[in-house]
């Protein structure tokens, strides 16, 4: 029987350590057999998970014969992990143990060194931390979770739940993963990234800077069809400086930024009008509806229509 590790670090989210338990402890193969063992490891004898006090069955040695070993998040992301956290973690890894971190779990199996020049993701709000903390990491905001074979990362809350249901089709196939999905009332497969969920602002910029102007005249002009050299004009500069001095301001070039500003309301607009999708392609500067499909579905992992139900 496959083995998982649920790994209780002190301060976990006990939403991010009760999915992989219910998931996994409730997956039956097709002769009624369970399809593992859920073993709960903690470092300690007991662990604070906040509105709760944990005593789990097992210390770390319950890593190291596991199949596969779950990082839950944690409160506290700038929290060091302990050595012996982070040598059980590596041991495991280096016996061919699957490690999967769930939410902002990724901050530390990120610390242990595994995930350097792999791509990860986690919860949207902190993956910006991740990448400025763990800088060898390459840092996918956008997705549910990432699959590299060995070492996984999901994204916030629920796409904990989908990285559980992949990992299920990943060692028993879809039928059973599928039952695993319905017992969850979830479809296995989601449509999307986690880019449908990111309340996004306008790209920050310091106040009273010379661009600070620029991007509010950006935002008040979306449904223009402007250029680069619009932009630079307004902007009084030269396409070559202008494409330069905004990246450095927003990380981004302005026909990047503007694009996704055009998104942005594109979103506000299919949660609070009944306007055809045509209409609000239109109203937000794309020339056709089919542009505006195609960047939204770029921009979200969605199609306009999907999102409107979702979120409307």
């Amino acid at each position: 029987m496959h083995t998982v590790a649920v790994l209780a670090l002190d301060q976990v989210i006990p939403f991010d350590l009760s999915t992989p338990i219910e998931v996994f402890s409730r997956t039956r193969l097709p002769d009624g057999r369970p399809g593992y063992q859920v073993r709960v490891c903690a470092e300690r004898d007991e662990i604070d998970a906040g509105a709760f006090t944990l005593r789990a069955p097992w210390g770390l040695d319950g890593l190291r014969d596991a199949d596969t070993i779950i990082v839950p998040g944690v409160a506290d992301l700038t929290a060091p992990l302990s050595s012996p956290v982070r040598d059980a973690l590596r041991s495991a890894a280096a016996a061919g143990t699957r490690i999967a971190s769930l939410c902002v779990g990724t901050f530390p199996l990120a610390a242990t060194g595994l995930l350097d020049g792999l791509r990860a993701t986690t919860h949207w709000r902190a993956a910006g931390l991740l990448a400025a903390a763990h800088p060898e990491v390459d840092v996918d905001p956008d997705v549910l979770y990432v699959d590299n074979g060995q070492f996984l990362t999901s994204a916030g809350a629920a796409a904990g739940l989908d990285l559980c249901l992949h990992m299920i089709r990943r060692d028993y196939g879809s039928a059973v993963a599928a039952d695993a999905a319905r017992l969850s009332v979830m479809p296995l497969e989601r449509e999307g990234g986690q880019a449908q969920f990111i309340a996004y602002d306008h790209a920050p910029t310091p106040r009273g800077s010379d661009f600070e102007e620029l991007l509010t005249w950006l935002g008040d002009n979306l449904s223009r069809d402007l250029t680069l050299a619009d932009i630079a004009t307004r902007a009084g500069t030269s396409t070559r400086t202008l494409i330069r001095r905004f990246r450095d301001h927003t990380g981004a070039t302005p026909l990047q930024w503007l694009h996704r500003a055009r998104i942005r309301q594109a979103q506000h607009l299919l949660e609070t009008t009944e306007h055809s999708v045509e209409r609000i392609g239109a109203q937000v500067g794309f020339g056709s509806p089919t542009a505006f499909r195609d960047r939204f579905k770029r921009t979200t992992g969605v199609s306009p229509q999907t999102y409107r139900r979702a979120f409307s």
